[in-house]
């Protein structure tokens, strides 16, 4: 949700003042012996490639906006395709942003949740009119989907009363943000079959963002790790309740073993 202005008061930081980018380094250090120390996952989750998930794996995308603050393509192709593989799939997100992912999902769900912060406490955070007016762009008219406000941190998740088949966790990406969604969405939200995605596993798709990482691990109860996956070519990592081959880590710059065709056509609003 708060992506945009958070990377450009960063960006602004480093500018100024170079030995920010230090620190950053160092706090993924810490954060990375925080996993090794309590998990032994220092390289990462195991990578599942996309394809051994969906080996027909061919998606269109619409609504995509190649701005700011969006997930990549795959990301957004990965939610469709999981959505569609479930029969009149139920859809939570955390972090509604432009609402694209949401608008992508809403195609092939039943229903679609997105949350988010309301419009007044973003211009409360200092975000400004503009970027709060922004927020469901391309989600808000959309008949199948329920866009919820508040704080992912005070929602009253059992208070929907309701199981979801696929969830998006893409809010808030500080360590306590990340921990208790997870746990909210674990505690109340998930049913046998469920699947939860989390966005922003990684800074690229071969780079752990490790503060997310030991979110993640912390969040997610222990007896459910060993189905927790890294997908490959996306930024996402996800809970499913099945075994599948993988690759131990990351071993970046990683050999490609597969390409994407990509079509690409603007329509005018």
């Amino acid at each position: 949700m708060q992506r945009i202005s958070k990377a450009l008061r960063a960006l602004g930081q480093i500018i100024r003042h170079p030995w920010v980018l230090n620190r950053v380094l160092e706090e993924d250090v810490v954060w990375l012996k925080r996993i090794d120390k309590k998990f032994q996952l220092r390289e990462g989750l195991p990578l599942l490639d996309l394809l051994t998930l969906f080996p027909e794996f061919d998606e269109e995308l619409h609504p995509f906006g190649f701005l700011d603050g969006g997930s990549l393509p795959t990301d957004l192709a990965l939610l469709t395709a999981l959505a569609k593989s479930i029969e009149n799939c139920l859809y939570f997100e955390i972090g509604t942003w432009r609402g694209e992912s949401v608008a992508n999902v809403a195609r092939f769900a039943k229903e679609a949740y997105t949350l988010n912060l309301s419009r007044e406490a973003i211009q409360h955070n200092g975000w400004g009119a503009k970027y709060a007016d922004l927020h469901g762009f391309f989600s808000k008219n959309i008949n199948n989907i329920h866009h919820l406000e508040g704080d992912s941190m005070q929602f009253d998740y059992a208070g929907l009363n309701r199981k979801f088949d696929l969830i998006f966790i893409d809010g808030n990406h500080h360590f306590e943000y990340v921990k208790h969604d997870t746990q909210q969405v674990f505690q109340h939200l998930i049913h046998a079959s469920s699947i939860v995605v989390w966005h922003d596993y990684t800074y690229t798709p071969e780079h752990i963002r490790p503060e997310v990482f030991a979110a993640i691990l912390e969040g997610v109860p222990r007896e459910k790790h060993p189905y927790l996956y890294h997908v490959s070519n996306t930024m996402s990592a996800i809970f499913i309740p099945k075994q599948y081959p993988t690759t131990t880590q990351l071993a970046p710059p990683s050999t490609p073993n597969k390409t994407f065709s990509i079509r690409i056509k603007g329509h005018p609003l």
